[in-house]
């Protein structure tokens, strides 16, 4: 538990692992403040955060990352102590589809976040190039294995290896992990960095394979897997996941950068037949697909630096995980629901408008 109350501006704060997020911090430090920006897009989603949404240390406003004024009230109108940015365009085959929405996003509403940031925090704001930071402040960037690109059959990801992302989304973090490291080399901004695998649990928005997997099961629709489905994934439980970055929040190094891996390597069709074993249904769904382009062969993440010299480390296993997630989505079928038929946007409109 943090010493200090903070003031946290968790961008994005409504998708799948944003969403976790806020309600993990609320729940572990009871004086802290959360102020959750998102755009909501289609994967966000603020019935997510029903359990907190009458917290009075949490606020929702609606705003674009990329949208310089807004952002500049935020911080004008609020002492962030530290910023947390999940805000993304994230999903690989819509960036194959719409790349330039993918670098506008999370390279542009990056640099305007980091921007914002420097500003908010100088002692001495006349100065842009003197680097003394009010004390205690921190902007971490969450970002992605895949910026690495794909590794062979042997081998895991480490923080030094070099960057080469392989589609448009992967570049588009790449680029904006560049420009936090360049806004710490070059104004001494406190940033941090994580690098995480494949996240799964719940709240996830079901065009991502395991929630996909799961609901096309339970409608007994065909299972579409990319190739030979032999594509290998580090799988990592979001719960862990937020428990990584609030420890890399506390004792991380300013311009460090840490990867987040859950030790859990499984390949796309060992998960799908995992899924369709557990609800009970007939391998004859799975239907195997044309492979997408740039689809990186293997992941694997080497978390040692954040294990050895953060003290973090998995609390799951990849079977009790998954036990828990396939369950989490059975007993929520309604949310699912609202999600594929698109019901949960007036969501917004209902509780934040008049």
């Amino acid at each position: 538990m943090s010493s200090k109350s903070r003031i946290i501006l968790v961008t994005g704060g409504a998708g799948f692992i944003g969403s976790n997020f806020i309600a993990y911090i609320l729940k572990k430090h009871p004086a802290d403040t959360v102020v959750n920006f998102d755009a909501l897009t289609y994967a966000g989603n603020l019935e997510n955060l029903k359990e907190v949404e009458n917290e009075p240390r949490y606020s929702f406003v609606k705003g674009d990352i990329r949208d310089r004024k807004l952002v500049h009230r935020l911080f004008a109108e609020n002492q962030f102590t530290h910023v947390v940015n999940f805000a993304a365009e994230s999903h690989v085959d819509r960036s194959i589809v719409e790349p330039e929405l993918f670098l506008t996003t999370n390279i542009i509403g990056t640099e305007v976040l980091l921007d914002e940031a420097k500003r908010s925090w100088k002692l001495h704001p006349d100065d842009k190039y003197n680097k003394d930071y009010q004390e205690g402040v921190r902007f971490h960037q969450v970002s992605t294995d895949e910026v690495y690109g794909a590794l062979g059959k042997e081998g895991l990801f480490t923080e030094t290896m070099p960057l080469l992302p392989n589609s448009p989304y992967s570049a588009s973090k790449a680029s904006a992990d560049l420009i936090v490291r360049a806004y710490h080399e070059t104004y001494g901004l406190p940033v941090t960095i994580s690098r995480c695998s494949n996240n799964y649990g719940p709240f996830q928005f079901p065009e991502k394979l395991i929630p996909l997997m799961i609901n096309n099961c339970l409608k007994d629709k065909s299972l579409p897997v990319y190739g030979d489905g032999m594509q290998i994934r580090d799988w990592l439980h979001v719960f862990d996941h937020c428990s990584a970055i609030d420890t890399i929040l506390e004792k991380g190094t300013t311009g460090e950068i840490y990867n987040i891996g859950g030790n859990n390597e499984k390949a796309n069709i060992e998960i799908v037949k995992l899924i369709i074993k557990t609800i009970g249904k007939s391998e004859d769904l799975i239907t195997y697909v044309k492979d997408r382009p740039g689809h990186d062969r293997r992941y694997a993440i080497d978390n040692t630096k954040i294990t050895s010299q953060l003290g973090w480390k998995p609390s799951y296993t990849f079977e009790q995980g998954m036990k828990e997630t396939i369950k989490w989505y059975l007993d929520n079928q309604h949310w699912i629901e609202r999600v594929v038929s698109g019901d949960y946007q007036g969501y917004y409109y209902m509780m934040y408008t008049n």
